[in-house]
C-alpha cells in the first residue's frame, strides 16, 4: 500500500500536475493540503476517472485539505475535536479517513507567521487540539494503523532548514513549537523519516531566490505514525522530481510504502 502527502499550493491551478502524478507514482491514498478552493470547487472528475474517491473539505480561497483514496474511504471526519478558531472562523485544516483498514489524517498545521503574532499562539493551540484529536482515536482502536500526515509548518530538528542561523526571528524552528510537535508524538506516534533521492530529505523550498536549485529548502511536511503503522513501513522517500519545472507547487510530495497483510 502507497500512501502520500503533498501541499499542492492550489488544486485549480495544480490539478494537471496531480493527475499526471497520480498516474505515474500510483498512491494509493493522498492526502493534498492548500487546496485554495472550496469543497464544491474542487475538481473532481479527472482524478474519480483514475479510480479514486474524493473526500475535499474547503472553505474558499485559503487552506483546504483532501483525502483521495482508491482503496475506500471511509469514517470521514471533517475538522479535529475542539479545533480552535482563528478569527472567529474554525478554518478547513484537517480532514480523516479510513482507507483500506488505515487511518489517514490530511493535516495544514496553521503557519503562524511571527512568534509575537497572534496567529503563533493559534498554531500552537491547533497543535494542542491535534494531540487531543489523535491520543482519542488510539485510545479507541490501539492496533489500527493510523498516520497524521501534512504539512505541520514545523521543522522538528535543526537540520532540517537549510541554514538555521537564518532562523533566529522565524516560526517554524521555535521551541515552542518544537515541544509541541513533541507532545503530539507523545500519545504514541513516531515519525517515518523519508529518504533523499538526491540532497536532504527536504520538502518544501520557496519559489524566491532560486531555493530550488539552490538547496535552500526545509523539511516540514511529516509523516507520524503509530507502531502497527511504522512497523509496516517498507520504504519512504521525498519524490524531489514534482517540485521541478513550470506550473510546480514549493513542496514535494513524501511517499510511503507499507506492507499491510
Amino acid at each position: 500500500m502507497r500512501i502520500a502527502t503533498w501541499n499542492v499550493n492550489s488544486i485549480g491551478a495544480r490539478i494537471e500536475r496531480v493527475v499526471e502524478w497520480l498516474e505515474t507514482a500510483q498512491p494509493d491514498v493522498l492526502a493534498i493540503q492548500e487546496l485554495k478552493c472550496t469543497t464544491e470547487a474542487f475538481p473532481e472528475m479527472p482524478i474519480q476517472a483514475l479510480g479514486y474517491e474524493v473526500a475535499a473539505h474547503g472553505n474558499g480561497r485559503w487552506n483546504g485539505v483532501a483525502i483521495l483514496s482508491r482503496v475506500g474511504l471511509a469514517d470521514v471526519t471533517l475538522d479535529l475535536t475542539d479545533q480552535p478558531a482563528y478569527d472567529d472562523v474554525i478554518e478547513t485544516r484537517a480532514v480523516g479517513a479510513t482507507c483500506n483498514g488505515v487511518r489517514v489524517w490530511s493535516l495544514y498545521v496553521p503557519n503562524g507567521r511571527e512568534p509575537d503574532h497572534a496567529h503563533y499562539a493559534y498554531k500552537l493551540d491547533w497543535l494542542a487540539a491535534l494531540k487531543s484529536t489523535a491520543e482519542a482515536e488510539l485510545a479507541a482502536n490501539p492496533d489500527l494503523p493510523y498516520a497524521l500526515t501534512g504539512d505541520f509548518n514545523v521543522a522538528p530538528r535543526d537540520e532540517d532548514v537549510w541554514d538555521i542561523s537564518l532562523f533566529a526571528d522565524s516560526t517554524h524552528v521555535t521551541p515552542a513549537e518544537r515541544e509541541a510537535l513533541a507532545n503530539v508524538q507523545s500519545v504514541g506516534l513516531s515519525e517515518v523519516m523519508p529518504r533523499a533521492l538526491k540532497g536532504e530529505p527536504f520538502t518544501f523550498w520557496d519559489y524566491r531566490n532560486g531555493a530550488f536549485h539552490k538547496g535552500m529548502g526545509m523539511r516540514i511536511d511529516l509523516v507520524l505514525g503509530n507502531a502497527p503503522f511504522t512497523g509496516a513501513v517498507t520504504d519512504a522517500y521525498v519524490d524531489r522530481e514534482a517540485r521541478k519545472g513550470k506550473g510546480a507547487s514549493d513542496h514535494a510530495p513524501v511517499v510511503v510504502d507499507l506492507d499491510i497483510s
